[in-house]
């Protein structure tokens, strides 16, 4: 009548809870991690709402304290600008202690171990082996854990941890939590400091934007002024008028320029360097542009580059140089890319440097992994040359 289970006999309650006690840990292995992953994903928001930037790392070691047994927490960490580690965060923790302080892998070594191992270390008793004398006297602990912040590989810092006296050695569980903890502390750790370094190049290329745009509208304007007033004879009310509308309308391009949104640098484009060469010609038929080679060839996502390198050494050319032709040719290798406009119509012995458009395509290719580069190659000759390595 019995043969229902197998044969076997019968668990009692006691094995049936001793079976289901990994299950349970798991499962609260699980729901701190959750907490753990939630916790920090709201110091994250709540750091850039309130601006509260510079306690970034506290939040982040109230955390460990908010999910763990543990009371005090410092994180440790480079700081590329002193460099230096530092203590980036603490709490129940005075940082001041840590102001002067040198604190290295070399003289801690649970660190060192903690961040090549990436896991948890624990150390009681006897630590002046493992961490430095200050850090010791400073707090009085005689138990401390070691979580490391390592993100691809990439030692960010380490979390130190104490619960403010002796007490248990931390079990699996709590173990599996700080590690979470230090891993996705490392992990929000980088990614604010690629927002950092995001922020700083749109901020430059946004710079540089402005700048073209005052170059190309205004001080335009302010030259042909300039060069209305240089002159020896005396001026009539037209002429007067004439600035005087000049000047207001630099004014007034002046504030639109600087209240415009600013845009990329390089725009997609959805012509070709052929098609633009033919415009460029049929636009300014004095400057007597051609191509030389019989196919323009350019590989498709140097398409925009090459165009604004094109239309800025036009546009030099047409502004500063009285050339009989411009000569546009494309070349290279099996790795490069090169685009050549070459106008013989520089002026002898007059200096010649670099215009905004210039630098400002000159920085574009240094993004694409390029170089341009510009200047006299012969009399009376001024050379652009766009060299990009094809794997870029």
């Amino acid at each position: 009548m019995g043969g229902l289970t197998g044969g076997g006999p019968t668990p009692s309650r006691a094995e049936r809870d001793n079976a289901r006690m990994p299950t349970r840990a798991a499962e609260a292995g699980s729901s701190v991690q959750i907490d753990v992953i939630e916790f920090l994903a709201d110091v994250l928001a709540r750091s850039d709402e309130e601006g509260r930037l510079d306690d970034f790392y506290g939040r982040l070691c109230e955390a460990v304290t908010r999910v763990t047994s543990m009371r005090r927490a410092v994180i440790f960490r480079y700081d590329e600008v002193r460099r230096q580690v530092r203590a980036a965060g603490g709490f129940g923790v005075d940082l001041d202690v840590f102001a002067d302080g040198f604190f290295t892998v070399d003289v801690a070594p649970m660190t060192r171990r903690a961040l090549e191992e990436d896991c948890v270390i624990e150390a009681r008793g006897d630590l002046e082996s493992e961490l430095p004398r200050r850090y010791l006297e400073a707090l009085g602990v005689t138990q401390v854990v070691c979580a490391p912040m390592v993100a691809r590989d990439r030692w960010v810092g380490v979390i130190l941890a104490d619960r403010g006296g002796v007490g248990d050695p931390i079990d699996e569980i709590e173990r599996e939590t700080l590690w979470v903890l230090g891993k996705t502390a490392a992990l929000a750790a980088m990614a604010r400091v690629a927002t950092r370094q995001h922020e700083k190049a749109l901020q430059l290329e946004h710079r540089i934007e402005l700048a073209q745009n005052v170059h190309d509208v205004v001080v335009q304007r302010l030259f042909g002024v300039s060069l209305a007033l240089s002159g020896d004879r005396p001026f009539d009310e037209e002429t007067r008028g004439r600035c005087a509308e000049e000047l207001q309308a630099a004014l007034a391009d002046l504030r639109q320029t600087l209240v415009q949104p600013p845009g990329r640098a390089t725009p997609a484009t959805a012509t070709t360097l052929t098609a633009e060469i033919d415009r460029l010609s049929a636009q300014h038929p004095q400057l007597g542009i051609t191509r030389l080679g019989a196919e323009i060839r350019v590989p498709a996502p140097f398409e925009p580059l090459a165009q604004a390198v094109l239309i800025e050494a036009v546009r030099n050319a047409k502004r500063h140089a009285r050339p009989r032709s411009v000569r546009v040719s494309t070349g290279g290798s099996s790795d490069t890319f090169t685009l050549q406009i070459v106008n013989d119509g520089a002026h002898p012995g007059r200096p010649q440097g670099a215009g905004m458009g210039l630098l400002v395509a000159g920085f574009a290719a240094l993004q694409a992994g390029g170089l341009l580069e510009f200047g006299p190659i012969e009399e009376e000759c001024w050379r652009v040359r766009l060299t990009i390595p094809t794997a870029a």
